[in-house]
């Protein structure tokens, strides 16, 4: 790239939009197959920013700069919106024009997106067999078990409540993070102490609201794109081999910070 101090440097230099805007390659003549490629990518650089952002929000939580974490999550809630509403965009597309260019995806499908499975271990959603998927691609498969491996967001707030001097169990401090999240009574009475005295714990408070506005928009986006994907094929298989509508449906019952929705109903 030029030295920006020698003075070309250019819109599309900076922006590497030679690369960006040739990345496109649709194996069909199908018109629509541009847009599904179009979408697909752009998701994917914003996943990107997603993971720049909590890597950050992740280490400030961590080290308990719990304010200054707050517009790195608020960041991501806001993108998350944005990749929601790509999916209206995505359902102009009839299940007659994806048909026409569905048979060159192969197997191919999102559920083998590295990206989106660490930003769901990232959340505290675990699950090692996602680390099979990227065998061929070692970096991508280090990532994705390097966020497996680490403490969760999750796991960094409930470090920060121990610390603030609530009752987070030390089994639940102490646990293997490489395991699914096992949602504790313990941790419920925790935030529920946090939830009833406001004005005390504002910055476990408002980073516990934080947390929900992620798994909110999360579980919009996956409702979303059941509704898409249902609007195009229907009760079909999906591309990769699973169960199409019927694990996606499946997805929408999975919550990253459990105690935070158990706790409204103890208010």
């Amino acid at each position: 790239m030029s030295d920006p101090a020698s003075g070309d440097m250019t819109y599309a230099r900076y922006l590497a939009l030679d690369e960006v805007l040739t990345a496109q390659h649709p194996l069909s003549d199908e018109h629509d197959e541009m847009l599904f490629v179009v979408i697909h990518q752009t998701k994917e650089l914003w996943l990107k920013q997603i993971l720049h952002e909590l890597t950050l929000a992740k280490r400030m939580v961590r080290d308990g700069d719990l304010v200054p974490a707050y517009k790195s999550l608020a960041r991501i809630s806001r993108i998350q919106a944005v990749m929601t509403h790509s999916w209206d965009v995505l359902a102009t597309m009839t299940p007659a024009d994806y048909q026409r260019f569905r048979h060159v995806l192969g197997p191919s499908s999102g559920f083998q997106s590295d990206q989106f499975r660490r930003l769901e271990a990232m959340l505290g959603l675990k699950d090692t067999r996602h680390l099979a998927v990227h065998a061929e691609r070692p970096a991508a498969h280090a990532a994705l078990k390097a966020a497996i491996d680490a403490p969760s967001l999750y796991d960094d707030a409930l470090h920060q409540l121990a610390l603030a001097g609530l009752p987070a169990p030390r089994a639940v401090l102490e646990r293997d993070v490489r395991q699914p999240y096992i949602p504790s009574p313990e941790v419920e009475a925790a935030w529920l102490e946090v939830y009833r005295d406001t004005e005390r714990w504002w910055a476990l408070y408002q980073l516990a609201e934080k947390l929900v506005d992620l798994d909110d928009a999360l579980l919009t986006w996956r409702h979303r794109h059941v509704v898409t994907v249902e609007r195009i094929i229907g009760g079909k298989r999906g591309t990769g081999g699973t169960d199409g509508v019927a694990y996606l449906t499946g997805t929408l019952g999975q919550r990253c910070f459990p105690e935070l929705w158990n706790v409204r109903t103890s208010l």
